[in-house]
């Protein structure tokens, strides 16, 4: 993960968050009158976000982005996400309690980001709905655990009023056929207004940074993406280490490609993926997608 003093350049004479900042001066009032979703809006969509170190709160255009990808969609009644940065088996969540303590899992960055609180509502209701989605005893709830940055980092953004319930669950494995499954247990939850939303990043490459002419590969390798994605092609998706180009780049590790299988596997359509974020930045795809 690249640290903040490495982004100076990126953001030279604006204080850490200052975008997030802006960004609640200007959008909580429209974000607490957002219109929630009702059982006449049908399922909610499943997401993949790319999501972001603690810089993306600095940066205007990406915080925007993911404001009006929320806005454009009702407000969920709930949201669950599985992050790159929880593996646990059997899959567990984070706690439920109203505005339990962020997980600050990251170094190297300006003390303020993690100051910066993210405290949302109750959510037991919604446990209570991924214990009945995952099956009696399946499911170990750490209630001293919260949201850890690949859940806030985005939520931040898209409902920064923080008035929405939010439970974070584990990846039980990086094995591509069981997020798949994940995905698929969860499917039923978008029909009670519940945001399925797997967070992890389209390229997740630190050697582009020290070697910007890699940055084909990692563009290969989105490109490939969007394709498979068009095709539904959950098969060549699970399979990304053999088929597709520039993988040894884009994803030295699966964390952050997986989360991906989540969401494919939460939907009901796999070829309805649209882009709702496409741009590059540091050499690395932050493309973000919508399935219904």
């Amino acid at each position: 993960m690249t640290t903040s003093s490495g982004l100076n350049s990126l953001f030279p004479s604006r204080p850490p968050a200052a975008a997030y900042d802006d960004l609640l001066a200007d959008a909580l009032p429209q974000a607490r009158a957002q219109r929630a979703w009702t059982p006449s809006d049908g399922p909610m969509p499943s997401l993949f976000v790319s999501h972001g170190a603690p810089f993306t709160l600095d940066d205007p255009q990406w915080l925007g982005d993911l404001y009006a990808w929320a806005r454009s969609m009702p407000k969920p009644r709930a949201v669950v996400v599985v992050s790159a940065h929880w593996e646990q088996a059997p899959p567990a969540m984070s706690g439920a309690a109203a505005g339990t303590p962020l997980h600050y899992d990251f170094n190297g960055f300006h003390p303020r980001y993690k100051t910066l609180p993210y405290a949302t509502p109750d959510a037991s209701d919604l446990a209570r709905r991924l214990v009945g989605a995952l099956g009696p005893g399946t499911v170990h709830e750490f209630t001293d655990r919260g949201l850890d940055h690949g859940a806030f980092i985005p939520l931040m953004a898209m409902y920064p009023a923080a008035d929405v319930p939010v439970l974070q669950m584990s990846m039980p494995s990086l094995d591509p056929g069981a997020l798949l499954d994940l995905g698929a247990r969860l499917r039923p939850l978008r029909d009670e207004g519940v945001l399925v939303l797997g967070s992890g990043f389209m390229t997740h490459s630190f050697a582009v940074f020290r070697r910007p002419g890699l940055a084909t590969d990692t563009a290969a390798f989105d490109a490939w993406a969007v394709e498979a994605l068009a095709r539904g092609d959950a098969d060549a998706l699970a399979d990304f280490r053999a088929k597709a180009p520039g993988a040894a780049i884009a994803h030295p590790t699966a964390e952050h490609f997986v989360p991906l299988l989540v969401t494919v596997g939460a939907a009901d359509d796999p070829a309805s993926a649209v882009s709702a974020i496409d741009r590059m930045v540091m050499g690395n795809s932050t493309r973000s997608v919508q399935l219904n």
